[in-house]
């Protein structure tokens, strides 16, 4: 019986990695100057919400970078032998995040500090709102249909950065607007919420299939999908 192959071709696996490789790029080089302008004026405004935004972005440069080296292989064996060693990278820098927003942001709350109002910080997380939600599709996309579970996790990250910046949005504008102080550690905490959940995740190794296997005889449906995997949803 002839073997049918449900996976790309070699030639689109090819094109998948290589817009993964630009996909990953755009995103670092966006998180430089976004980590850069959230990290200096958090510090200016006592902001833990927005210092925690900033080094979010600092993390998911390290989590684009981990993904860009498993990339940078031409060959498709060695690329999915990187595929754990990625994915551990991405899960601790969620719980480093996590970690430090979480304690900065109980801090506040017991009234260490309160944050000033800040323009920049609104100006970035309006920016990264409008951004980031299509850096993510696009990876996430190209992921999955890749069967990359790396790829996925990282366009997570970036799609992190979208929920973050509602969350910080509407911390720094109700400080601003209304004076409530304590909508920048609780928006903090959120963020640090979302960063313990998308790390277990990534350390589980969810978010995708592996690659489609071969045979019908090997996959669980056309696509190779086993439970709890997302590729072909």
């Amino acid at each position: 019986m002839t073997a049918i192959s449900f996976g790309p071709t070699p030639a689109r696996r090819d094109a998948l990695a290589k817009r993964i490789r630009f996909l990953v790029a755009a995103t670092i080089t966006y998180n430089v100057i976004e980590a850069g302008v959230a990290i200096t004026a958090g510090a200016i405004a006592s902001s833990t919400a927005l210092i925690g935004f900033g080094l979010d972005s600092v993390i998911e440069v390290s989590s684009a970078a981990a993904v860009a080296w498993q990339f940078s292989a031409r060959d498709h064996v060695l690329r999915e032998a990187r595929e754990k060693s990625t994915l551990r990278i991405i899960a601790v820098s969620f719980f480093a995040l996590a970690a430090y927003v979480g304690i900065d942001a109980v801090r506040a709350l017991l009234g260490t500090g309160e944050a000033d109002r800040s323009i920049p910080g609104i100006v970035i997380a309006a920016l990264s709102l409008a951004i980031m939600p299509f850096l993510s599709a696009a990876q996430r996309r190209a992921g999955r249909e890749l069967g990359s579970a790396s790829a996925v996790a990282d366009s997570k990250q970036t799609l992190l950065c979208t929920y973050l910046s509602a969350v910080l949005l509407a911390g720094l504008v109700l400080n601003a607007t209304l004076g409530w102080t304590w909508a920048d550690p609780i928006a903090a905490l959120v963020i640090a919420v979302i960063a313990v959940k998308e790390g277990r995740d990534a350390w589980q190794g969810k978010g995708c299939c592996a690659a489609p296997a071969t045979t019908p005889a090997l996959a669980d449906d056309a696509c190779g999908c086993r439970p709890g995997c997302e590729c072909c949803n």
